[in-house]
């Protein structure tokens, strides 16, 4: 798949029902994420960024986090392709009075006046560019020199079974399931540290460095049943087979996941890296 077929796939699938989806589970998801959130906000706290720039921000949480720790009179703002989680977004800066700024934009592409951000972050957000070195050469411009980059991105499928159990499990009880591509955009595009240290130093970043970050992430075991069906691949052929046949397979899913809770929580450990990197 060439770079522009990719973007647009990604538009459609963040302004269709995987967007939709991330919306309707928006609290569940920022809880489940918050302690990744935190880690993102102390590092705006420690940088003293005055201008920071939130990469695939989606609904806006650590936008949100990462505008109460911006020096006064500084400025963030979240940027994600996704137009309908972007409205959520904004409501949620409305309703908090929050001076977060938000765009809908691809970061690959947006045209950004050089040389403004002294920050740049992500939760998530920057293994789904269709072309990550156009992409993080972009960003770069929009810096300050000296600014720095702190990205959190998944490592691989192998090291985080907790984001395959639903597909392993319901795999054997469903039509084919849509493939990861391997090569990304996509939630393990990033698991090779040396393929991202590359596209980071191709892109003209220095001191670049992945971290191994492993992060100890929960929600509420009555969401359990709400996250196997509505998120992630498995969610998209779900809705497409009879009753009988998703009832199999969500039972399936409840079992495998059956390790992962305790005491009313489902806990995994995400394993992660911290992208860090410097203008």
């Amino acid at each position: 798949m060439n770079s522009q077929s990719a973007a647009h796939e990604q538009a459609q699938m963040w302004n269709g029902p995987s967007g939709q989806a991330w919306i309707e589970q928006q609290q569940a998801l920022d809880r489940m994420f918050e302690p990744i959130e935190a880690l993102l906000a102390v590092a705006v706290s420690e940088a003293g960024a005055t201008s920071v720039l939130d990469v695939g921000c989606g609904t806006g949480a650590t936008t949100l986090a990462a505008a109460r720790q911006v020096r006064p009179p500084g400025r963030c703002v979240g940027v994600d392709i996704s137009a309908p989680m972007i409205a959520v977004a904004r409501e949620r800066a409305a309703r908090v009075r929050s001076t977060a700024e938000f765009l809908v934009a691809d970061a690959g592409g947006l045209s950004l006046d050089a040389g403004v951000f002294d920050l740049v972050i992500s939760r998530f957000g920057v293994m789904f560019f269709a072309d990550p070195d156009a992409a993080f050469a972009n960003l770069r411009r929009a810096c300050v020199p000296g600014a720095s980059l702190r990205c959190v991105a998944w490592r691989s499928a192998a090291e985080n079974s907790f984001m395959t159990t639903a597909e392993r499990s319901a795999a054997p009880l469903l039509p084919p399931l849509p493939p990861r591509p391997a090569d990304g955009p996509g939630q393990f595009a990033f698991a090779d540290a040396a393929k991202v240290r590359g596209i980071l130093e191709r892109a003209g970043w220095r001191e670049v460095e992945l971290r191994p970050l492993d992060v100890v992430c929960a929600f509420d075991e009555d969401e359990l049943d709400t996250y196997i069906t509505k998120l992630g691949p498995v969610s998209r052929v779900l809705a497409e087979v009879d009753a009988p046949r998703r009832e199999r397979a969500i039972a399936a899913m409840r079992t495998a996941f059956a390790p992962f809770v305790r005491a009313g929580k489902v806990s995994y450990t995400a394993a992660c890296w911290m992208l860090c990197a410097r203008s």
